[in-house]
């Protein structure tokens, strides 16, 4: 029995690791068997739920938003919005990757526009934690392919045979003047640099081919290695035993009544706990978002019936519209790190005290009081103090990621680059105020000599000798 149970555990473990398609190394094989899963997914349209949002999971089918439903991450090059989000693990778990489409519909771009000359480019950022990632950059994908006019959803997946990646996206190269989508393909070790794209999958005649993800399937479980879904029309299934080699088809969900007319985005998760996927798709005919569908065998044929929809009310996709993206199952450690940094912080405003019409903001990275601001650009979330026990440091709700931090005497809203000096530069202690000791005051954790305080209506970072820089240097946390 035991035999049994360990040899069990072991396919559990090795299928955690699904869209990167590599194997854990020993250390973190203890850690994978515990409760988690991450998804990153955008929200809808408009220039805030076209970002990286977060939720998370203890069994893969009810899911809790993550940062209070905000994004996490924001994109500030290209066309400032990302959709179809993949998140990368690197084989020995040292990196991650967040690759996503460039696109911001109703952002000064349309659906036209981005159809048949959209931005060739994807978005990236890397991270060494899931937790502090890197300013994001542009990765050109499509600008080799002849008539290419878009690079959207992205996809990687480790290929061991060569220590790369394959990267797979899809394409519009127009067919005898129509549109018509097919996926490319490059290798890359960085997502920096790629090899020349080919095509990797094409349809017969016009039928166009945009998402598609791959999972790779335990030893011994099905009769191929791999296993896509792509829309292309249907929600077609196909088999592999090797990513770049034949596929098999294996059929499609139209058995169970959802067409390519209806979902997208197929989205692939193993359940830790037992032999069964999910394959999360999204609703997008009907603007509802994600739903799972299960199997305990993604290679059977559809036909046969091993594809099921779950019974109502066992699943729950939390408060946001969860739409195109990928699932991680996550390792102890790494479920830890998450829900520290990603937790539930209310956001608040900093209110003046001696101008409580006025409120701590930033414009274009600098920070002032201005009167009566309410929107995003006046809201922090009090986190956790990056240097210190005991300590806070004000992040941006609509540029995560960035912090209140002073430079000398000045004020900026900053990327958190992971630096010692950076932690420091943003973290204060929260005292009784200087003016009244119902309001707070904040102390720099590095210079304790000095406290936030405005200035002509700037933020600065000044000693306090005075009555007016008492007044000046007092606030008061509100919603």
């Amino acid at each position: 029995m035991s035999a049994v149970l360990a040899r069990l555990t072991a396919v559990f473990v090795a299928a955690c690791l699904l869209f990167t398609g590599q194997a854990l190394t020993t250390p973190d094989r203890a850690e994978a068997a515990d409760p988690g899963y991450l998804m990153t997914h955008f929200i809808g349209e408009g220039a805030t739920g076209q970002q990286i949002y977060f939720s998370h999971s203890s069994d893969g089918l009810n899911w809790t938003d993550l940062n209070g439903g905000g994004m996490t991450l924001r994109s500030t090059v290209g066309t400032r919005g990302v959709r179809d989000p993949s998140l990368v693990r690197s084989p020995d778990g040292s990196r991650y990757w967040i690759i996503a489409t460039d696109l911001c519909i109703g952002c000064g771009q349309s659906w036209s526009d981005s159809i048949n000359n959209g931005s060739r480019n994807l978005v990236v950022w890397e991270s060494k934690d899931l937790v502090t990632w890197s300013q994001p950059w542009l990765l050109n994908v499509a600008g080799a392919i002849p008539d290419g006019r878009n690079a959207w959803a992205p996809e990687a997946i480790w290929d061991s045979a060569t220590n790369s990646y394959v990267l797979y996206w899809a394409t519009n190269k127009p067919l005898n003047g129509a549109t018509k989508h097919r996926i490319y393909y490059a290798r890359t070790t960085d997502f920096r640099t790629i090899t020349t794209p080919q095509i990797y999958i094409e349809r017969p005649g016009t039928q166009e081919i945009i998402d598609t993800q791959i999972v790779e399937v335990p030893s011994g479980v099905g009769n191929f290695r791999y296993v896509r879904a792509s829309g292309d029309g249907q929600i077609t299934i196909e088999g592999s035993n090797s990513i770049l080699g034949t596929w098999t088809s294996l059929g499609n969900l139209s058995g169970i009544g959802l067409t390519g007319a209806q979902v997208e985005g197929p989205m692939w998760m193993k359940f830790r706990d037992r032999n069964e996927w999910a394959l999360y798709l999204d609703q997008y005919a009907a603007g509802k978002g994600y739903m799972p569908v299960l199997t305990t065998s993604p290679s059977t044929p559809s036909t046969s019936g091993s594809y099921r929809l779950p019974a109502a009310g066992t699943f729950n996709l939390g408060g946001t519209k969860k739409r195109h993206g990928s699932i991680l199952n996550l390792t102890a450690a790494e479920e830890t790190r998450i829900q520290a940094r990603w937790a539930n912080t209310p956001a608040k405003r900093l209110q003046s005290f001696n101008f409580q019409d006025r409120y701590v903001r930033h414009a274009n990275l600098d920070v002032r009081i201005d009167q009566n601001i309410t929107n995003d650009d006046a809201r922090f979330r009090p986190r956790p103090g990056l240097a210190g026990s005991g300590t806070v440091s004000f992040e941006s709700v609509n540029f995560p990621g960035y912090y209140l931090r002073h430079d000398g005497a000045d004020f900026q809203l900053v990327h958190n680059d992971g630096t010692t000096a950076f932690a420091e530069d943003a973290t204060f202690r929260q005292v009784a105020g200087l003016a009244d000791s119902s309001w707070s005051s904040f102390q720099s954790y590095n210079h304790p000599d000095r406290y936030i305080r405005h200035y002509a209506f700037q933020l600065k970072l000044e000693t306090i000798t005075t009555a007016t820089g008492r007044s000046d240097a007092t606030f008061r946390l509100t919603n």
